[in-house]
């Protein structure tokens, strides 16, 4: 399977290390992917998938700023 964020789309790419003698070498930069089981609220299921870090931080936060929706509602009512 390919080193793929399925979220956001990271994916691996190409460059150069460069050393103080600027001696261009080819390297990968690969993304930080990690199996993660996430709850899928309109198919009702828990699915497993591939996330980066960055996608794994902005669904904590997404979670996050639903609980305060929530909250926030609970206290008006």
């Amino acid at each position: 399977m390919a080193r793929v964020c399925q979220l956001t789309g990271k994916k691996t790419k190409s460059g150069n290390n460069r050393p103080f003698s600027l001696k261009a070498t080819k390297r990968t930069f690969r993304p930080n992917l990690f199996w993660k089981r996430v709850f899928n609220p309109l198919t009702r299921k828990v699915e497993r998938m591939r996330l980066s870090a960055k996608a794994i931080r902005t669904l904590k936060k997404w979670a996050r700023q639903g609980a305060d929706k929530a909250d926030a509602e609970a206290v008006a009512a």
